[in-house]
């Protein structure tokens, strides 16, 4: 466990477009023991309407933690995470790339746009509440996420 005490409840952004996968993980962030908030984007271009700011989101907070799927509609999750990390405020947000992908090209790409972790979605409900209580776990738990200055 950290040694620091949080003090306000993480904010995560979950991009997602499966609403299953949206409401097992939301569920499981919900049951879990750290507090968060978890806002969720549909599509790759809402996601970065929600981290730009922009229309509807110009008074969000910028989340602490960003989980990221890889194939999404109107702007796949390789060009979200180029253009995160090529932002010099976003740059500083890990992301998680949780996707159904295994293909080593995603991985390699996603790594070389520095991803912080790449995890292949299991199809078994028990696997993949496992997989995301670990999410949890380790980036929620033991990880000192940086605070960014808005």
């Amino acid at each position: 466990m950290s040694s620091y005490k949080r003090i306000r409840p993480i904010n995560i952004l979950l991009v997602e477009d499966n609403p299953a996968d949206v409401r097992l993980t939301q569920e499981v962030f919900k049951d879990g023991k750290i507090r968060n908030n978890m806002s969720v984007a549909m599509d790759g271009e809402e996601a970065m309407l929600y981290l730009l700011k922009k229309g509807k989101y110009a008074e969000v907070q910028t989340p602490d933690l960003v989980l990221l799927d890889l194939n999404l509609p109107k702007k796949d999750g390789r060009t979200v995470l180029a253009e995160i990390k090529s932002d010099d405020l976003l740059k500083f947000i890990p992301v998680i790339i949780l996707t159904t992908s295994a293909a080593e090209q995603d991985i390699l790409n996603t790594y070389s746009n520095h991803a912080n972790c790449y995890i292949m979605k299991p199809v078994d409900l028990g696997q993949f509440i496992t997989v995301v209580r670990s999410i949890e776990d380790f980036w929620l738990s033991i990880v000192r996420l940086p605070k960014i200055e808005e």
